[in-house]
């Protein structure tokens, strides 16, 4: 049979042609589950930033198969068996592994389902298509849970180097224009092993002693793009604000109001903002069925009815996200304490009342919507959760920061902790009252 009766060919700005098996995978692809992927934007608010990131779960859980098609390509070039069970097992585990994700991505991951990560329900939903396929996903089932007797194959799917980081670095960069994230990401791959060779019970991934110069780029690329993008003050400020929009509309349905124009938003959104649904819950098939219908069209409508409602408060944010007229967001030297923030308080709520957005009774309330504080955090090597191992020219393992520049590794595993303060642009609040320290 000739190859393209064997395979359907998708054409991808990132990694070229991708030659997806009409097989299990191609019958993935095409569930409504994996198709639901295309409406939800890769990153969020990010494209309200970088106007060309606009690509989606969907192109990247292809880009994350197609680089786990060329790892056990190299790998078995390198001497490691691989069945083509296993092998189709492991793409579908990679095409997978965010099928989970809700919309808006990681903006609202954690608003809609308390104690919730999107990789739970990615697990509830490989169960259900497990389900429907008659046990095809068994395996990939195992590899996902890393319960699979060769656990080199979970560490492609989830690990410091693994196909879902490489594809959305490299993703990343490419639609957002920030040349710093790329990553040499064949160059990775090819300098991947399975040790022991032969991937038994005890089997890892590793680095060739070549590799370390990609993996030191890869690492650093990582911590520039979630500096310069993920953890951008801008794209901050858009999750800041859409999260206040939900919290004001929670807010309104927590105290039994349940306007005619409320209720115009999205009924399954409408669903998680009316309901205290816990992690625990996500495998009742009501929560699981009204999680799949909602996607960034459902956000983007709900906004669109609710800023033409009867509350001035919600109008206004949601205007605000709509039309992309976001709060200012300043990084400060340390977190502010109780009577600064208060201070801050005030001087919101003044402004609200100020603009006929609230009454004074409720102005103190109401500032809450407007004013936030928090934290950014992030290191690009958490060494102490899963090390990064080298394979020297006598086969020994070590650990990166033992082969590397040590002074430049050890700077990567540092957690970089940023307080920051999300506030209207007209309140001239004094941000530099806040001491260093």
């Amino acid at each position: 049979m000739s190859s393209d009766k064997r395979f359907k060919i998708f054409s991808d700005p990132v990694h070229g042609f991708i030659s997806v098996p009409k097989n299990l995978i191609l019958d993935l692809i095409q569930t409504p589950e994996v198709q639901r992927l295309r409406r939800i934007r890769q990153l969020g608010v990010g494209h309200l930033v970088f106007p060309g990131a606009e690509h989606t779960r969907f192109n990247h859980a292809l880009g994350a198969m197609a680089l786990m098609q060329d790892a056990l390509s190299s790998l078995e070039e390198k001497g490691t068996p691989i069945s083509p069970e296993e092998q189709t097992s492991a793409l579908a585990a990679a095409l997978l592994h965010d099928v989970g994700h809700g919309a808006f991505s990681h903006t609202l991951e954690h608003q809609l389902i308390s104690e919730f990560e999107h990789e739970d329900m990615s697990r509830v939903l490989l169960l259900e298509l497990n389900e429907r396929l008659d046990g095809a996903l068994d395996r990939t089932l195992a590899i996902f849970d890393d319960t699979y007797e060769r656990p080199f194959f979970h560490q492609l799917v989830s690990s410091q180097l693994d196909m879902d980081r490489l594809d959305y670095l490299r993703r990343d960069s490419f639609y957002t224009g920030v040349a710093e994230g790329e990553v040499g990401v064949q160059r990775l791959i090819k300098t991947m092993r399975v040790h022991p060779l032969n991937g038994g019970e005890h089997s890892e991934i590793m680095i060739e002693g070549k590799g370390i110069y990609s993996v030191e780029n890869f690492l650093i690329s990582r911590r520039l793009m979630y500096w310069q993008v993920y953890l951008h003050k801008t794209v901050l400020a858009g999750d800041e604000l859409l999260r206040g929009i939900l919290h004001r509309v929670q807010e309104h349905l927590d105290h039994g109001s349940s306007p005619d124009w409320l209720l115009r938003g999205s009924r399954s959104l409408l669903f998680f903002l009316n309901n205290d649904v816990h992690a625990d819950q996500i495998g009742d098939p009501t929560v699981r069925d009204h999680y799949l219908q909602i996607d960034d069209t459902d956000i983007l409508f709900s906004l669109k009815q609710w800023m033409q409602g009867d509350d001035p408060l919600l109008a206004d944010l949601c205007r605000r996200f709509i039309n992309r007229v976001f709060f200012r967001v300043t990084f400060l030297p340390q977190e502010p304490n109780a009577p600064q923030v208060e201070d801050w308080r005030k001087q919101v709520a003044d402004w609200l009342v100020e603009q006929n957005l609230t009454a004074r009774t409720e102005a103190w309330d109401a500032a809450r919507h407007y004013l936030t504080v928090d934290v950014s955090r992030h290191t690009a090597y958490d060494s102490d959760r899963e090390m990064i191992g080298i394979l020297d020219r006598e086969e020994n393992v070590r650990e990166l920061s033992e082969m590397a520049d040590t002074a430049a590794i050890s700077e990567l595993t540092t957690f970089v902790v940023k307080p920051y303060v999300c506030y209207p642009k007209p309140v001239a609040i004094d941000v530099d009252a806040v001491p260093t320290g």
